[in-house]
């Protein structure tokens, strides 16, 4: 057996967060287990889905290297939908149920109004032919319902959730159809897993109901279910996951310097007891992927632990990996001087321009005699390793030692307080343009 993911969104808006986290998890399964994964477009809602939002989920897929083996498109299958229900009408397992929306909306507030559960109550099993007749002489079309089996129990080994136990007549026969002929998300997406050989399937627990009903849609076309994981529910730092997050699609953290690796890095393993690393290679995640070490507790997803995360990914990136990100003319060693003190790439742009020049210090009035002085060291100076020969020979000089030495110096020769080693920087801004700003100071 080939084990064979899928990751299945529906092209009605951008993938987030708990979307990206779902592919993440299926990808890195197959991954480990030398298997494939695959990508569906659960395009079935022509009215809502856009071929923009088809292209952006491939676009950020490739972002973060989840690479599918192949591809399905539910609107190109709708012929093979309509074969496999015809089967289900013919063995007695799909039905028409013409209640309005308002009738069961009324049936529901009727029941949770004497306590009772809001479970269908099968009244369109009881029509006549006649009545069915009579109701479509009157222009009413049925939507069309799977009739759960209330003689067999639902369990299964959840891989997350451990073992799971459904009463089928504790709920409602599912609606699969609308009245229009459209399909509702569970039926197709059986068929799809059946014909496209999924062995696992990895989702929220908020599916954990519909695949109770899903396990039953299996068993009626003949077919073996897929293991089943359902994982906990991201939250944000408040405890539920924000609109505002919840709806950030992942071009927004590309957009804010975001690298992909650390995206994955922390999606990797929220909701399990590991550690967080910052892995540049996923590899050391593949392999320690398990569904055994997630919880059941929800995954709290911190957008300020994803840019620490993101920062030590990126004091990890070589030169190769970014230079074509970089400021025009920045240099390897550049890269290597400025490189721990980034959040981001973006930000070595602004390093880069320190050391360019021109920059604007603000000097002590005391402090100037002293960076004249450094001035005139340093013209004498080999460059090969200028930082620690100027600030031992001021030392000596001037008997400035700490931040009286260190701070003026840096000041006058970057513009910042705060920044990269000056060991590293100082032969980066080159002689010439040192002088030049010790003597403007």
């Amino acid at each position: 057996m080939t084990v064979t993911t899928r990751f299945a969104p529906s092209p009605t808006g951008t993938l987030h967060v708990g979307n990206l986290r779902t592919a993440l998890h299926n990808w890195m399964f197959a991954q480990k287990q030398g298997g494939r994964f695959l990508l569906r477009i659960d395009d079935t809602d022509a009215e809502r889905s856009e071929e923009a939002f088809v292209d952006a989920i491939r676009t950020d897929l490739a972002w973060l290297g989840l690479n599918p083996d192949g591809e399905e498109r539910q609107s190109a299958r709708f012929d093979r939908y309509e074969v496999r229900f015809e089967e289900l009408k013919a063995a007695g397992r799909v039905y028409p149920a013409y209640e309005t929306a308002q009738e069961l909306e009324l049936k529901r507030k009727v029941l949770l109004g004497r306590g009772l559960p809001p479970v269908y109550d099968r009244a369109a099993l009881a029509l006549t032919d006649e009545d069915r007749a009579k109701l479509e002489a009157e222009g009413i079309r049925p939507h069309w319902r799977f009739r759960l089996d209330h003689d067999a129990m639902i369990e299964w080994d959840d891989l997350v959730r451990g073992p799971q136990r459904f009463d089928p007549k504790t709920m409602s026969d599912p609606v699969v159809r609308r009245a229009d002929g459209s399909w509702l998300y569970l039926l197709p997406s059986v068929i799809d897993d059946i014909d496209m050989d999924i062995t696992h399937v990895v989702r929220g627990e908020d599916h954990v109901s519909n695949t109770a009903t899903q396990l039953q849609m299996f068993a009626a076309l003949g077919a073996e279910a897929p293991r089943f994981a359902h994982e906990a529910l991201l939250t944000g730092a408040e405890g539920k996951l924000s609109k505002r997050l919840g709806s950030l699609g992942i071009a927004h953290f590309r957009e804010i310097g975001i690298e992909p690796q650390a995206l994955i890095a922390l999606l990797a393993r929220l909701g399990t007891s590991d550690p967080v690393e910052p892995f540049v290679d996923p590899a050391p995640l593949i392999e320690s992927f398990d569904f055994a070490r997630f919880g059941r507790a929800p995954a709290r997803f911190d957008e300020e632990e994803l840019a620490q995360l993101n920062a030590r990914i990126v004091h990890q990136l070589d030169y190769e990996a970014v230079k074509d990100r970089l400021r025009a003319g920045m240099t390897e060693a550049g890269w290597d001087a400025i490189r721990p003190n980034l959040s981001t790439i973006a930000e070595a742009a602004d390093w880069w321009s320190v050391v360019e020049g021109p920059i604007a210090a603000t000097i002590a009035e005391e402090d100037r005699p002293f960076l004249a002085q450094a001035a005139d060291i340093a013209a004498t100076l080999d460059w090969s390793n200028p930082w620690p020969a100027l600030t031992g020979a001021l030392k000596e000089a001037t008997g400035r030692k700490g931040r009286t030495l260190f701070l003026p110096l840096r000041l006058a020769l970057t513009g910042r307080e705060h920044g990269p080693d000056m060991a590293a920087l100082l032969p980066l801004i080159g002689k010439e343009n040192a002088l030049v700003r010790l003597r403007s100071g």
